[in-house]
């Protein structure tokens, strides 16, 4: 057995929540271990409120548009969970896109790019990248752990 599920949310930061209790409803029902199940939750909550900040397209004015939208996906297949989140954005800048993007001095102090460093620390493979002209995606995944007896393990 296998879940996969894709949802088209608006920039408002109402959506972030939704999207987490989806992933953790699909994750339990599938019978994922909780740490893991937490893991994932938490980098796709940084990764959907990054969206919701920085996903929109700019105005003449230089100024986030109001309104827009935004993408989840996530797969949960075997072993492996994946996620993306795609946005409609002026994309991250060139030294954040690519398999891993470079440690730089005082990151951790920062206020902008924690929610990266943290997607990053909690999944196993992670990539930013850009589509030019149509905005960012942030794809990770995490192997999975099952419970016993869990639904998706068994297949």
């Amino acid at each position: 057995m296998s879940i996969w599920w894709s949802l088209h949310l608006r920039r408002e930061a109402a959506s972030v929540p939704l999207a987490r209790r989806l992933l953790l409803g699909a994750m339990e029902t599938a019978g994922v271990d909780p740490d893991i199940s937490f893991d994932l939750s938490l980098a796709l909550s940084e990764a959907c409120a990054n969206a919701v900040e920085h996903g929109g397209r700019t105005g003449g004015d230089g100024r986030s548009a109001e309104c827009g939208a935004y993408r989840v996906t996530a797969y949960l297949d075997g072993d492996r969970c994946r996620i993306e989140v795609t946005d409609s954005g002026p994309g991250f800048p060139p030294h954040a896109v690519g398999p891993r993007r470079p440690a730089w001095p005082g990151a951790v102090f920062r206020e902008s790019g924690r929610g990266l460093c943290l997607i990053e620390e909690l999944a196993d493979h992670v990539r930013f990248r850009n589509r030019p002209g149509r905005g960012a995606v942030v794809s990770f995944d995490k192997m999975l752990k099952f419970r016993d007896g869990a639904l998706l393990h068994l297949s």
